[in-house]
């Protein structure tokens, strides 16, 4: 690699960006890019999709931790007794003793959740990289995929209060293995996208003069969109299904006959969710078209690259200043819904009382209105061209409310997620209105991030998250054990985060982030930074 920069220098006519522009290529690149693409066809799109309907977090994060929660809440006891001399019902608190102290089961719950989180980070630092290196960047989504299968169906072996403890080994390794999965199957559609036909046709107008770089980039914009929403919109509907034949395996089962069987359905729902999974996944295993990556740079190794470029993305984010504002705005925002939806889901558990039909019941409404909104904000987006930012603006707002839904709770009865009727309308409200985030929130960082190394700014972004996602529960953890275990109180801080994060996005500029982008990699090329695969 020694001789690359005179390589460069010979080969490639660099071209600084056009204002506006998508930046960051040369002539060079321009002339083969089209040729040495592999163009995304309509059945490896699809196959990306339906990958999604296995990946939907059923498993991971939906019954594993509520039957974490569940065997928590069996193996507790009533504080206001001699210790595990009354167990814990509807109306009493419910404590045990983790990590040195007793604590509230929903305190507990958090903690672990944080645990998992700052593993994930730990994670995504060293391997987040190795996805933009060399062809085999889809084993990494097939290692973490075959992995949460095999935990889904570990969940068969405990089905009693005493394995508790193994519920928690169980609980932090699902949550890592479906979020590490989901990451790197997510960081594949902007890649799809740019390889669609029809983006080929645009770029090609644009080398011919009849389309300006910028009406090409907010082309591949919408597409990026189109493809993000479309696989949210077949996910909610392949999850319908999978949720209706659940409540027959519940059925089955006589889940509501005693507290055994429902704990017993718990791991069976779990186990049968990495089934459909894993069949959900093998078309993408086969069909994802395996495009090239980068060479490894000089002096480095896979040991160390992922270190390497975490401090190279963190050092490049200060350089495009949009990129930053994004990333500081999505640390707390993310922070803000994950804890949000897992203090909510600790508190739904309780109101339900861990009952699985309840719950398989309520995913149904959450995810046909999950389904409903992600398109309808597609077609408005669509229908009006309105850009990724405004849409997630609108989004975040929703998410806001959300908050202080809950706040109210915190010196009331009355409302804050504490009746039945209060968690089926969050469901619904959840899916209309909050949801839209997971497809937005993902494009947007595709809008701010250099192409050739999006795979490492997703696993940046992903970081980012991961570690804002820890904070959170932590916090709101010792929050509920400083207020004497009032669940509600997290909402204050989630809320006040929540309004400061709104703030860094509203600066974020995605023309000016663009230009940004193109200037960094025609820096990269000449710093050699990053090179192609041979």
């Amino acid at each position: 690699m020694s001789d690359s920069k005179e390589k460069v220098a010979a080969d490639v006519e660099l071209t600084p960006p056009s204002p506006g522009g998508r930046p960051g290529t040369s002539k060079a690149s321009e002339e083969s890019s089209t040729a040495s693409r592999r163009s995304t066809t309509r059945l490896e799109l699809w196959a990306f999709y339906v990958y999604y309907i296995g990946n939907n977090g059923l498993s991971g994060f939906n019954f594993g931790p509520s039957q974490f929660q569940n065997l928590l809440f069996l193996a507790g006891y009533d504080p206001s007794q001699p210790p595990f001399t009354a167990p814990c019902g509807s109306g009493t608190g419910c404590v045990l003793p983790y990590l040195g102290r007793i604590r509230d089961v929903n305190s507990i719950v958090l903690l672990t959740n944080g645990i998992s989180f700052a593993l994930q980070a730990v994670v995504l630092i060293i391997i987040g990289a190795w996805a933009d290196y060399g062809r085999w960047r889809p084993n990494i989504t097939i290692f973490f995929t075959i992995l949460a299968v095999a935990v889904s169906f570990a969940w068969l072996g405990v089905e009693d209060p005493s394995q508790w403890q193994a519920g928690v080994a169980l609980y932090i390794l699902g949550l890592i293995t479906y979020q590490c999965a989901l990451t790197f199957w997510t960081a594949a559609f902007p890649g799809l996208a740019r390889d669609l036909t029809i983006v080929h046709e645009s770029s090609e107008k644009v080398a011919s003069g009849e389309k300006t770089e910028t009406e090409h980039a907010n082309f591949e914009s919408m597409e990026r969109n189109r493809i993000s929403n479309v696989s949210f919109a077949v996910c909610s509907a392949g999850e319908i299904i999978i949720l209706a034949v659940m409540v027959g395996i519940l059925k089955g089962l006589k889940s509501d006959a005693s507290t055994e069987n429902n704990t017993k359905a718990f791991s069976v729902l779990i186990a049968f969710s990495g089934g459909i999974w894993l069949l959900c996944a093998l078309p993408w295993f086969f069909l994802e078209k395996r495009r090239p990556g980068l060479a490894l740079p000089a002096g480095a190794s896979m040991l160390t690259i992922g270190f390497r470029q975490t401090v190279v993305a963190f050092r490049e984010c200060m350089r495009l200043k949009q990129t930053f504002l994004y990333l500081i705005f999505y640390f707390l925002m993310g922070d803000v819904l994950n804890t949000t939806v897992t203090v909510i889901g600790t508190l739904q558990n309780s109101v339900v009382s861990y009952s699985t039909l309840q719950l398989t019941l309520l995913l149904i409404v959450g995810i046909v209105a999950q389904g409903a909104g992600i398109y309808l904000f597609w077609l408005v987006q669509k229908r009006f061209q309105i850009p990724t930012k405004t849409m997630l603006c609108f989004n975040v707002f929703w998410i806001l409310i959300l908050t202080v839904w809950g706040l109210i709770g915190i010196h009331t009865d009355k409302f804050g997620f504490k009746h039945v009727w209060e968690i089926w309308l969050y469901q619904a409200y959840y899916g209309l209105m909050v949801c839209p985030w997971y497809a937005y929130s993902q494009t947007m960082i595709s809008e701010v991030s250099p192409l050739p190394q999006m795979f490492l700014f997703f696993a940046l972004f992903s970081v980012v998250g991961k570690t804002s996602a820890f904070i959170g529960p932590l916090v709101s953890s010792a929050i509920i054990t400083a207020s004497g275990n009032n669940d509600n109180y997290p909402f204050v801080f989630l809320f006040t985060l929540g309004a400061l994060s709104t703030g860094f996005l509203y600066f974020v500029d995605v023309d000016k982030s663009r230009r940004e982008c193109a200037e960094f990699i025609i820096a990269e090329a000449m710093r050699d930074a990053f090179a192609d695969t041979p």
